[in-house]
This record gives structure tokens, sequence and C-alpha cells, in this order.
């Protein structure tokens, strides 16, 4: 009697552990997205209905691969090719509208006046929670919030004073220089030359971070940003291959661009 009893007892505990996880489940990859929707569409704003669970990144890894497939020409916009799910929302359902990040949404504002508002008030507008795998690469004054971001805000923000940017001068001019004494060197074995001046500009960038940080060293500092472009690819590839998303790509495609 004893063992039929407990028996019961640990099915009806399952049963009602599976019908609680069930229900936050369900909340979370339907009733919240069709509440949160609701609530977009009366404030009028407008994007495309919640498709269940994946949202947008369908539709979005379909025209980043588009995108990709075609070369751009010097006189095409290069918005439409580096995030082309954005440009196609705003294209579609005007300057403010939203997009669906699985079942999240994410607001698009343009308005000067708004985004001052959303910058200046980060304790009431938060932050996204980020992939972890991307927290390693992107933890800084756009990631974190309240306190936290103005105590990194406190410390970063004497690295910026005028007189300090201006005893970078000389490094920067001497890595723009040897920069433009290799595409110098192209041009004169034939005349003319067509390049691809991004790996050129991350070179650049890198090596300016690495002379200004770690002085006359900045060959191990090169090779630290190299090793870290390396990994940001591969996380690259492999979060478009799970997620399928504009936004991912977007923030890869600019911290491709810093490293």
């Amino acid at each position: 009697m004893d063992t039929v009893y407990f028996k019961n007892i640990t099915v009806s505990l399952a049963l009602a552990l599976f019908v609680e996880w069930a229900s936050r489940v369900l909340n979370w990859v339907w009733v919240k997205p069709r509440k949160m929707e609701k609530c977009l569409r009366q404030q009028g704003l407008h994007g495309n209905s919640y498709r269940f669970l994946y949202g947008d990144s369908k539709e979005s890894s379909a025209l980043v691969k588009n995108a990709l497939s075609k070369p751009i020409n010097l006189s095409d916009d290069a918005v439409a090719w580096a995030s082309p799910f954005i440009h196609h929302t705003v294209e579609k359902y005007g300057k403010n509208s939203f997009m669906w990040f699985g079942p999240a949404p994410r607001l698009l504002i343009t308005d000067p006046e708004l985004i001052k508002e959303v910058m200046n008030k980060n304790n009431i507008f938060k932050k996204i929670k980020q992939i972890p795998i991307v927290r390693m690469f992107f933890h800084s004054l756009e990631s974190i919030d309240g306190d936290q971001w103005a105590q990194h805000k406190k410390l970063l923000t004497p690295a910026f004073h005028l007189h300090k940017l201006k005893l970078m001068l000389p490094v920067m001019y001497i890595s723009c220089t040897e920069l433009v004494s290799k595409w110098e060197e192209k041009v004169e074995k034939n005349g003319r030359c067509e390049l691809d001046i991004a790996p050129y500009l991350h070179t650049l960038t890198s090596d300016v971070i690495s002379r200004t940080s770690f002085g006359s060293s900045y060959k191990e500092g090169s090779r630290v940003f190299e090793i870290q472009r390396q990994q940001i690819e591969l996380v690259m590839k492999s979060l478009q291959s799970v997620w399928g998303c504009d936004s991912v790509h977007s923030l890869m495609e600019v911290l491709l661009i810093w490293l």
C-alpha cells in the first residue's frame, strides 16, 4: 500500500513539474511574444507578425546569404549589403519599426531624440542579454548597465582626453604611412591596381592599437588581435548556422572591423 502511495505521489509531482515547465515554455515562445506584438502595434510601430519560435531569423538568414552572394559596386548602398534585413524592415515598415530575434522583438529607432533618451536612461532601457560566447569578445560600455556602466565610463573617459589623443598622432601617422606605402608599391608595378581595402583597414586598426598599447612590442599585440579575429570569424559562422540572424551578422562585422 505504501509503495503504491509513494509511486502515485512521485507521478503527481513529475506531472506537476512537467505542466509547470510546459507552461513556461509556451509563455516564452508564444503567449508573451504575441502580447508584446499587440503592445508594439498599439504604440504605432510596425513589423512582421511573430512566427513561432524562429521569428524573422529564417527570412533574415535568406537575405544575408543573398546579399553576400552578390558583388557590391561603389555606387551600391552599403547598408543593404551589411545589414540586409534591417534595411528591408526600414524600407517596408518605416524608420521606427521592429523585428523578431526569435521570440524577442527588437526595436529599430532612428529618431535622434529617442536615441538620446535611450542612451541617457541606461538604468531604464537595459541592454539585451548576450549569448555567452559573444560576451567573450564584446563586453564593453555597449553591453553593460547601471553602476557597472558608470564605473567603466569613469575609467575610460581620461584615456580620450584631447591632449592624450594628440600624443597618439605620431604613432597613427607611422601606421598610416606604412599602409599607404604598401598601396603605392602595388600601384607602381602595373600603373594601376584594384584593392580590397577591408583587410588593410583591419590591419591598420590593430596596428594602431598595438603600437599605442604595447609600445615597442606592437608586433606581439598584432598577433593577439589576429588570433582574436580568427576566433570571431569562427564564432560568427557558428552563430549564423544556429540563429541565422542578421543582427548577429552585423555585430560580428563590427567586431571584425575593430579587431
